[in-house]
């Protein structure tokens, strides 16, 4: 279309020259009037055509093509949209806004979708991030306005956006937010909704210590009952999927709760309160607080008897982790020997017996007898003792050597009651390799010292204990197939066996040496429970959107796993072997919260995104958080639930929002694609004008 003509001027001159000329001129106009002089109106005529014609006038139009405005549609898809009928008000919403702006040709629609955040430095609902990022796409000149279909809960507010009289240029200074905003909220006001909110959590704790955490029940619809006088809820504790303990606890008050970290690595505590009458939704009924056990300082008992070179590479094993206290005792001379050595110089300090193996024996983690024999130092009861600390949870390493096949050996002691193997009687020493046998090659401590399938190349041992081995697994072997490492579980305790002393081989490098290092240090960890060496796992993480879910197992064969989604969805999976021993099974994992896994024998949960997401805190529709981000927009919050308002172009500085209606900026903005210019007057037209007013002053100065 063309504008209409319009008179610009395009001076020949800077414009300020042209004010001192005329300020001049205008000086001596009024001389001459003073003076009386006859032809100064002449000459003033002369000088503002001078200056008409400096200053060039045209004539100038212009084509213009209109640019439609664009308003953003902002639509909330996060998890907390789906709770009651929010999803199909969204949906109708949606359609009937889009017939609404389509119908208008002067108005373009930019889709804008907010989904729950990936990020967990940043949580919740992102709404604000992504109405800034699309408002900075659009021309201030063509930005109509936002429209936001929400229930309301957004977490990424800004702090100085402040509530004002609705301006009406539709600008918020402070915030850097432009146009009007229009929130739709979807829901209900006054919804019911319980929630169970942790207060504070411990990241980590001491393995065998109480960690006590603290949370509150909030539900502002909740009743008092008649005998307390306030309202109270059923509260359910579980630890790694096991129920603990259950009890009615007050609304609205922080309540303290203890538990001890029975083992290290991540502890998953559970807490769910119980369901309210017509909540919106229980999914924020339940909250989940991982705690990661750590051990204090692992005390360690090392027993040396026989002298041999293996007992410098327990102590350097032991001695070279930071985190393990070792007391060693090296035991060369019974009590009854009688000889001429003098008393000053068979010890230090006397063998304090009684002290390690009756008083303080349950502060030791793991006990170690290296190649130690019976010798009248340590006693029946003694022993029994430690049988019963390690059925009661303790663990127990035998590295043993020749003496373990004669008379003296720590079997024939209360020690046989938990040892895996007993002695034929039969010392081996013969070179030999030692071999990772088929339940080794499943199990963590021993599968990754080999290759699947490849035979050992690590150097040689020449000595190996015979025994024979009824319980337990044996994950190594040496001569005639027998067991050389064996380990067991005793009650809640555990038991390693070494039918040889000759790793030491492997320490010094003879024949190429062997990874010592590394078995010593996984065979230490499981008598430790350490939970990525346990032999029977179930393990799992979301990752990149999947589930992916690992099973370790000493079976031919791996369980299907049932996976059960935060939404309460149940599906089972196979899993596919991937090593031996491991297993593995994916599945996508779309929702936010805990998932939930069980094999028939395991069970585990795993979470995804955070443990207690932001976005599900709260679940309750709300106006308050949007309310000042309207206001300060000149925008409006309406309820779904009362009607879809009407949609208006409105013109800059008018209202833009009504009783029914909403309004968006109409800014009429173009595009120039084409320019008539010409001038005014022409320039011999100016130039005879000039001539005429200079003769007019001369013929009336001469009469």
């Amino acid at each position: 279309m063309m504008a209409p003509e319009a008179i610009q001027f395009a001076p020949l001159v800077p414009p300020a020259l042209l004010a001192i000329l005329g300020a001049v001129g205008l000086a001596l106009f009024a001389v001459a009037l003073i003076g009386r002089s006859k032809g100064a109106l002449f000459r003033l005529l002369f000088l503002g055509i001078l200056l008409l014609a400096l200053s060039d006038p045209r004539i100038v139009s212009e084509k213009r093509e209109p640019q439609p405005d664009e308003v953003l549609l902002i639509v909330d898809r996060t998890s907390s949209q789906k709770s009651g009928e929010r999803l199909e008000q969204t949906g109708k919403a949606e359609e009937a806004l889009l017939a609404a702006m389509d119908g208008q040709t002067d108005l373009d629609v930019r889709m804008v979708e907010v989904t729950d955040s990936g990020d967990q430095d940043r949580p919740g609902t992102r709404l604000m991030e992504a109405l800034r990022a699309a408002q900075a796409e659009i021309s201030p000149h063509r930005y109509a306005g936002a429209v936001i279909i929400t229930d309301g809960q957004v977490h990424d507010l800004p702090d100085d956006v402040t509530s004002q009289t609705s301006p009406k240029d539709g600008k918020d200074k402070k915030s850097g937010l432009r146009g009007p905003v229009h929130v739709l909220l979807t829901g209900k006001p006054d919804e019911v909704d319980r929630r169970l909110v942790v207060k504070t959590a411990p990241g980590y704790g001491i393995v065998g210590k109480d960690v006590t955490l603290t949370y509150r029940i909030e539900d502002k619809h909740a009743k008092a009952d008649g005998v307390t006088g306030r309202a109270s809820a059923r509260v359910d504790l579980r630890i790694d999927g096991v129920e603990r303990d259950s009890a009615l606890v007050p609304v609205g008050e922080d309540q303290n709760l203890t538990f001890k970290l029975e083992h290290a690595g991540p502890t998953l505590a559970e807490i769910s309160v119980a369901p309210a009458e017509g909540e919106l939704s229980t999914v924020n009924n339940r909250a989940l607080v991982s705690v990661n056990g750590v051990r204090d300082r692992l005390r360690v008992l090392l027993v040396s008897g026989q002298p041999h070179a293996a007992e410098r590479t327990w102590r350097n094993l032991l001695k070279s982790d930071p985190s393990v206290d070792l007391v060693h005792f090296t035991i060369l001379r019974p009590p009854d020997k009688d000889d001429f050595t003098p008393l000053n110089e068979l010890a230090l300090i006397a063998f304090p017996t009684h002290e390690l193996f009756v008083e303080r024996l349950d502060e030791f983690d793991l006990i170690v007898f290296d190649r130690y024999l019976k010798r009248g130092v340590l006693q029946s009861q003694h022993l029994a003792n430690i049988t019963k600390r390690v059925k009661d949870g303790g663990a127990l390493l035998m590295a043993v050597g020749p003496e373990f096949a004669g008379r003296a050996s720590m079997f024939h002691t209360p020690l046989q009651e938990i040892l895996p193997a007993a002695p034929t009687g039969a010392v081996l020493e013969n070179g030999f390799r030692p071999k990772i046998s088929n339940v080794g090659q499943r199990h963590p401590v021993t599968a990754a010292l080999l290759p699947p399938g490849t035979e050992p190349t690590w150097g040689r041992w020449f000595r190996h204990v015979s025994g024979d081995a009824d319980v337990g697994q044996s994950l190594m072997t040496g001569l005639e197939d027998k067991p050389l490492l064996l380990l067991n579980r005793i009650g809640k305790g555990r038991v390693a066996q070494m039918m040889s002393d000759h790793i030491w081989l492997w320490a010094r490098g003879y024949d190429g040496g062997g990874p010592q290092g590394e078995l010593l240090r996984r065979l230490s960890h499981w008598l430790m429970r350490e939970p990525d060496l346990e032999e029977e796992k179930l393990s799992a993480q979301v990752r990149g959107g999947r589930l992916t879910v690992e099973r370790r197992t000493l079976e031919d064969a791996a369980p299907e796993v049932k996976v059960t989604s935060p939404s309460g969805m149940e599906q089972t999976i196979g899993l596919r072997a991937v090593a031996p021993g491991l297993w593995r099974g994916e599945v996508p994992a779309a929702e936010i919260g805990l998932y939930r896994l069980d094999d028939g024998t395991l069970q585990v949960m795993v979470a995804s995104g955070e443990l207690n997401p932001l976005e599900l805190a709260d679940l309750r529709a709300t106006a308050e958080k949007l309310a000042p981000v309207a206001d300060a927009t000149g925008g409006s919050v309406r309820w779904l639930k009362d009607g879809l308002p009407d949609v208006r172009r409105v013109t800059p500085g008018r209202d833009l929002a009504g009783r029914q209606w909403i309004g968006l900026t109409a800014h009429k903005a173009y595009v120039v694609t084409g320019v008539k210019d010409l001038p005014l007057l022409p320039g011999l037209l100016l130039a005879a004008l000039a001539l005429a007013a200079l003769m007019a002053a001369w013929w009336r100065e001469g009469r």
